[in-house]
């Protein structure tokens, strides 16, 4: 299933298929750690000659995310299924499984996380359907949290405008206004808005015939460049978040990238608009060829 597919209004929380909240036996009343700030690492380091420190550069942790207290409210007859039902769809897993939680009139927010603790007491109202006190806690290594929509922009090779053909219309004073130039050429720029607070990190595909695609941030100058060429088939993804550069889903392709490409985790979108550029070797531009940047707002 989707990422937060399940939810429907204020209150509730969707891990993988598992959804908490209102309308369904697990009522919570406290999420910590949701809107903090995660901890951070700092690499301020103290003026040797001098009153203060030099100021470092700033790493978020992990989030910690945790759901105390919960309490699971079923008829007695069926409050082992909703125990089983809990139990199931917060147990040990080894990758980190979608985290989706909408608070207010914002929307949903999403995060991806694993469960590092799962309490549920048994005491005297067991037998009568009600759980005081159960709780969760997840964590996120990636501590930002993300729009559930995710957001693309697509842009193809710069390419000439047709033009007035003065061949074949007839004379100026048979012209028509306004004067139709034809459709406009491709400029290779495309815009992205990221909505949230965080810088976000895209994927990005390019996609053949192409030579040496490159695509440039144009606020920070920074440039991811590959030294190859792409057939009309081929397409080359480039995930900067994990670093990773493959063909075709397949084979990487990290080691095509050029000297001034810049490596990849550094390639992000700051909040607001960015506007990038698509090019490639001088002579290899075809107007099939194009480069699809997809990015979520993200958010601490």
């Amino acid at each position: 299933m989707a990422a937060g597919d399940q939810l429907t209004a204020p209150g509730q929380i969707q891990y993988g298929d598992l959804l908490l909240g209102a309308g369904t036996y697990y009522r919570w009343r406290a999420l910590a750690g949701w809107e903090s700030l995660p901890a951070l690492d700092s690499g301020t380091v103290l003026r040797a000659g001098g009153h203060g420190a030099y100021p470092g550069t700033f790493y978020a942790q992990a989030r910690t995310i945790t759901l105390d207290p919960i309490i699971v409210r079923a008829p007695s007859a069926v409050i082992g299924e909703a125990v089983r039902a809990l139990n199931a769809g917060t147990g040990v897993v080894q990758d980190e499984q979608p985290l989706a939680v909408w608070l207010d009139e914002r929307g949903p927010l999403l995060t991806h996380a694993r469960i590092v603790r799962r309490s549920v007491p048994v005491g005297t109202g067991y037998r009568r359907g009600v759980i005081p006190g159960a709780a969760l806690q997840w964590e996120a290594t990636d501590p930002r949290r993300y729009g559930i929509q995710e957001q693309e922009a697509t842009a193809g090779l710069p390419q000439p405008e047709a033009g007035l053909s003065w061949h074949t219309d007839p004379g100026p004073e048979h012209l028509e206004y306004p004067l139709a130039f034809g459709l406009p050429g491709s400029t290779g720029t495309l815009v992205t808005l990221n909505g949230g607070d965080a810088d976000t990190h895209p994927v990005v595909t390019f996609r053949g015939p192409v030579s040496r695609p490159s695509l440039t941030n144009i606020d920070t100058g920074r440039v991811i460049e590959y030294d190859i060429t792409l057939a009309a088939e081929d397409r080359l993804t480039v995930d900067t978040a994990d670093g990773t550069v493959l063909l075709n889903g397949l084979a990487s392709r990290l080691y095509t990238a050029t000297p001034q490409s810049a490596p990849e985790e550094l390639f992000t979108l700051a909040p607001g608009a960015t506007p990038l550029t698509f090019r490639a070797a001088p002579g290899t531009g075809s107007p099939t060829a194009s480069v699809t940047v997809r990015y979520r707002a993200a958010y601490w």
